[in-house]
């Protein structure tokens, strides 16, 4: 992959009310002057799962192969894909305690599709005003809103 593939940055959010409990998740995607808004929602999930459903969902939305900076306010995404997985996948899916890595079967989506792209990772802490972060804690969080809504007796 070279230089001349296009650049796309990526802003993710996960949220839950309840750990586990209705979750949704958010993304940004900006091309140029170009953005795509993308969200979703889980009836029974948690928090963490929600957080890598966001950076997949993003991921999968790109139709070739780019370079992408991907934010996340999850230090259990950038670290898991920047620095736990080698050695998950070393131990065969085992954490450094021993224990089986929890979701496994999202980490090793998003692992694939990292791998069809050039990604850097990067972290920003949640909840300080950052305008892309918060817009994506907005569309997890309008997720949440619609599926609870869906999810009520109509009178």
């Amino acid at each position: 992959m070279g230089v001349s593939e296009p650049k796309v940055y990526v802003f993710t959010d996960g949220a839950c009310r309840g750990n586990p409990g209705p979750g949704g998740w958010g993304a940004v995607l900006r091309f140029g002057e170009r953005e795509r808004e993308l969200y979703g929602a889980e009836a029974e999930t948690t928090n963490n799962r929600m957080e890598l459903t966001a950076a997949i969902r993003a991921l999968e939305a790109l139709k070739r192969p780019c370079r992408v900076e991907l934010l996340t306010d999850s230090q259990y995404v950038k670290q898991g894909i920047t620095a736990w997985l080698p050695g998950w996948k070393r131990r065969g899916w085992r954490s450094s305690s021993g224990g089986a890595v929890k979701n496994r079967d999202l980490w090793e989506q998003l692992d694939e599709l990292a791998r069809r792209h050039q990604v850097e990772w990067f972290w920003v802490r949640g909840h300080t005003g950052h305008p892309e972060n918060e817009r994506a804690d907005r569309l997890a969080n309008r997720a949440i809103d619609e599926l609870l809504s869906s999810r009520q007796p109509r009178t």
